[in-house]
């Protein structure tokens, strides 16, 4: 009776654990860019009560009888499928269709008017975002909601082509647009002058540079940093990077955002299978201490 009780205990901890997965995903359920989870578990130690025997002259042999210890968390998974479009009509919003990460970095603050200065070759603090919801800062440079740079190249080839940089647009221009292939572009102000690091004006459009893109070998060994940002990992691998359309990178998809992939439905599911589960287990451990009372009853 002891060892039902805590095996009902372990359920109804990975239960509330799920729970907790579920709930944080419904949370999310319209945040730009989010990549929902899921839950399984495993099974705990077992006790042996009888070995399995093979047979012999006479004796036809048995099975190993063992007794379940209870359950315990086996992963929590990243689902890393994308989320819906949502036209926005926002030039500075970006999704990504197909492949890849967006690269946003955290330190080395670029110096105004200098699209290469203070990014490191090759860049450090680099975390990734599916989150597109991009703006700009006082200096103009092309940065997340929450204040981190977004990491782009002087060349359409990514960064083996070209340099680290971050993306700045000059005060005065107009109709700023991201291509297919990354590149951000605007129409330039009256005596703006392009630096030599950047592909020359063209069409009467000044290109400030080209968002770069990562992708991983196994994207599931991410791990969630803060702010839609994750972190690489010795699960996920290096990274590959390069612009988008380059080396089987998805598209960007200017005036656009990716939206969260929560299934409300399966959120739902999953939440009554929690609740049930952990009732079950609940209703173990009252009958265990039911039989228990039984036993210290039965003298009067």
């Amino acid at each position: 009776m002891m060892r039902g009780m805590y095996s009902a205990i372990s359920g109804l901890k990975t239960h509330q654990i799920a729970l907790d997965v579920t709930a944080n995903d419904l949370s999310n359920v319209n945040t730009v860019g989010y990549k929902s989870a899921r839950t399984t578990f495993k099974d705990s130690l077992s006790q042996i009560q009888r070995s399995g025997t093979s047979s012999s002259a006479g004796v036809g042999g048995g099975n190993t009888a063992q007794v379940g210890l209870g359950t315990q968390l086996g992963s929590i998974d990243n689902v890393m499928v994308n989320g819906a479009f949502q036209a926005t009509g926002r030039p500075l919003d970006v999704a990504i269709a197909g492949e890849g990460w967006i690269r946003v970095g955290t330190v080395g603050a670029p110096t105004a008017g200098n699209p290469t200065a203070g990014v490191p070759a090759p860049p450090t603090g680099v975390e990734y975002t599916r989150a597109g919801n991009f703006t700009q800062n006082d200096a103009g440079y092309l940065i997340t909601q929450d204040g981190a740079y977004v990491v782009g190249s002087t060349s359409a080839a990514g960064t083996a082509g070209g340099q680290p940089c971050y993306l700045n647009i000059p005060a005065g221009a107009t109709d700023v647009a991201i291509a297919p292939d990354g590149a951000v572009s605007f129409v330039p102000p009256a005596g703006y002058t392009q630096p030599a690091a950047l592909p020359p004006i063209a069409n009467g459009r000044a290109v400030v540079g080209y968002m770069t893109l990562a992708k991983f070998a196994n994207e599931s060994g991410l791990e969630r940093s803060n702010a839609n940002r994750w972190r690489s990992t010795g699960a996920s691998g290096q990274e590959t990077t390069g612009t988008p359309g380059i080396d089987g990178l998805g598209q960007s998809i200017g005036g656009t955002l990716e939206m969260s992939n929560v299934d409300l439905a399966t959120e739902f599911t999953d939440m009554i299978t929690a609740q049930r589960g952990f009732q079950a287990n609940s209703r173990v451990i009252s009958t265990a201490d039911e039989m228990l009372n039984d036993l210290v009853n039965i003298k009067r």
